[in-house]
């Protein structure tokens, strides 16, 4: 046998595989995807701008909602996007676990939820980013399946949708054509009493 019979193409993958590979480069389409970070684990929201970064150097339009953060926050992520002309908006109250004032939440969340819906179904962005908005629907404020309702009904094709946060519904994983758990393995708080830092956390 000839080195041509014997040697292939692409050094790892079976005759089976190239054909499967040589399909889907055929068959391409293109299409605006679901992307849920879900997960106990940090780095939900760092991926999710990562990919904003990415979409942002390929002269793409990006943008996001925050729904947790508190509208007054500066954190590195937001200094760095308004130097690139991005636009994050924070629109909580820095909920957290211990909040006394959900209505107060809840009232922020609901109102980012009907801003975010603006601007997704305006068609002025390729890439658009809920952050922490799996708690909006994991507390019930607003459900999962009118989320999915309305997403189906009016997030253009082409738009790719990112969503982050814990507790991420079955509802919301079934509809996304892409969703990473965070399994949080270590952490330097929990383990070394090691608080957040600027340039890591926020």
């Amino acid at each position: 046998m000839s080195d041509e019979t014997t040697t292939p193409v692409e050094p790892g993958l079976s005759p089976e595989a190239k054909e499967r590979r040589k399909a889907v480069r055929a068959s391409h389409t293109p299409k605006g995807l679901v992307i849920v970070n879900t997960g106990n684990g940090k780095g939900k929201t760092t991926a999710a701008l990562g990919i904003l970064l990415r979409a942002w150097g390929r002269d793409m339009r990006v943008g996001g909602v925050q729904f947790i953060k508190h509208e007054q926050a500066n954190f590195g992520e937001l200094r760095a996007l308004k130097r690139m002309g991005i636009t994050l908006t924070p629109m909580g109250d820095g909920f957290t676990w211990t909040s006394r004032n959900l209505d107060e939440t809840q009232a922020r969340a609901l109102h980012g939820w009907e801003v975010a819906k603006q601007q997704i179904a305006g068609g002025d962005y390729d890439v658009f980013l809920l952050d922490e908005f799996t708690y909006v629907m994991h507390y019930g404020w607003v459900p999962a399946s009118e989320v999915v309702a309305w997403l189906r009904a009016h997030k253009p094709p082409m738009l790719h949708l990112i969503i982050t946060g814990r507790y991420a519904p079955s509802e919301l994983i079934e509809y996304a054509d892409l969703v990473t758990e965070m399994h949080e393995v270590k952490h330097p708080f929990r383990d070394q009493g090691i608080r957040a830092q600027p340039g890591i956390e926020y």
